[in-house]
């Protein structure tokens, strides 16, 4: 991604808020899911791009250095990532003969994704998930070093334990060295003689595992949470890499979450709309008494206060508003076709002629 505009890959303008990135983010994932996507060959690296896009531009310290020189800035400060100038050097020179920090050893495990599907009220107030991943684990076995029981790695003699092999070559500038990747220990530096029966010399095996994942609450349809060393183990003892868990909030038809607050629609009848009523309404963990005043119109809606869900990483809840419907009758029988009847003369209310009436007779006919 280095050569690749953030703000474009997200579909954003560089002057869009926190909230109009999440929102960008949130719709491009769930449409670049691989779990969602299975049509598009490319949506999986998609994703993968969109989220590491997100991952700079939702921190303000590395979306403001991205701002400022271009391209992310890592642990050292620098606008280059987490290298320093010497890396650079490194780039382009092989090494210049300096003395480079030793790149030698296991390398971390590679990153992994998972998607676990939580209920509303899972989302709303929190909750501890087990899911169950097969991922590369250390083996057992060996713990991880590769070698057979009782044996251990040698040092290699290409690179005589570095990793690295240096060369020395003559250019227009002088006597330069270059540096490479010892292709015969891989830059591990050791080379196993022995290598264990389990693993095969690996350090990991392809096992399942069961892995407890805390939720917090609050969280939103499309939320990825980020496990730092709960990934793939690296190979011959490597650390593990990081474990993506991508949240997918199950729908309820009870409600219409918007933000921190939902939405319910309860359905009233015609008389307890005009004469008034006390109706039962759901909330997320049990049912509450509101009042329906009487002459309450359709669409006319209740708030109740702190019924909503929790507010990620901050304290108190949203609310829960309760749109009232009033169902009016679509059939009526006698006796309550007069009632109503009596109620509109009451009023001086035009209304159309009875069912058997001439009106209604002459209607037919056309």
């Amino acid at each position: 991604m280095a050569d690749t505009n953030l703000y474009d890959v997200l579909e954003v303008d560089p002057r869009c808020t926190p909230e109009e990135l999440k929102q960008s983010y949130r719709r491009l994932a769930r449409k670049y899911h691989p779990d969602a996507n299975t049509v598009d060959p490319q949506a999986e690296a998609r994703f993968k791009e969109v989220s590491q896009a997100y991952e700079i531009l939702s921190d303000p310290e590395r979306r403001a250095n991205y701002d400022r020189f271009g391209a992310d800035v890592g642990a050292a400060g620098g606008p280059f990532g987490a290298g320093s100038v010497q890396d650079i050097f490194d780039m382009f020179f092989g090494g210049m003969g300096v003395n480079t920090q030793s790149r030698r050893g296991p390398q971390p495990g590679p990153d992994a994704e998972v998607a676990i599907d939580v209920t509303l009220e899972e989302a709303a107030f929190g909750a501890t998930r087990e899911v169950t991943v097969t991922l590369p684990q250390r083996c057992t076995t060996c713990d991880g070093s590769g070698c057979a029981p009782g044996t251990s790695p040698t040092n290699c003699e290409e690179c005589q334990g570095t990793g690295q092999i240096r060369r020395v070559r003559n250019s227009i500038l002088g006597q330069m060295m270059t540096t490479q990747v010892c292709s015969r220990c891989q830059g591990m530096g050791s080379r196993i003689e022995t290598p264990c029966g389990d693993c095969l010399g690996e350090g990991r095996r392809q096992l399942s595992a069961t892995l407890s994942v805390q939720i917090p609450g609050g969280v939103e349809d499309g939320s990825t949470m980020r496990l730092g060393d709960r990934g793939p183990a690296g190979l011959r003892g490597g650390a593990n890499g990081r474990l993506f868990v991508h949240l997918r909030v199950l729908p309820d038809g009870r409600f219409e979450r918007h933000g921190d607050d939902l939405h319910h629609e309860a359905h009233v009848a015609f008389s307890q709309a005009v004469l008034g009523a006390t109706i039962s309404v759901p909330t997320l963990r049990e049912e509450l008494q509101i009042d329906v005043e009487p002459g309450s119109a359709n669409g006319t809606m209740h708030r109740v206060r702190h019924e909503g869900t929790e507010h990620l990483h901050g304290r108190g809840r949203g609310d829960l508003f309760v749109h009232l419907v009033v169902d009016v009758p679509s059939e009526l029988d006698e006796t309550s076709e007069g009632l109503l009847r009596q109620w509109a003369e009451h009023r001086h209310e035009v209304v159309a002629e009875e069912s058997g009436g001439l009106f209604r007779r002459r209607k037919a006919k056309k």
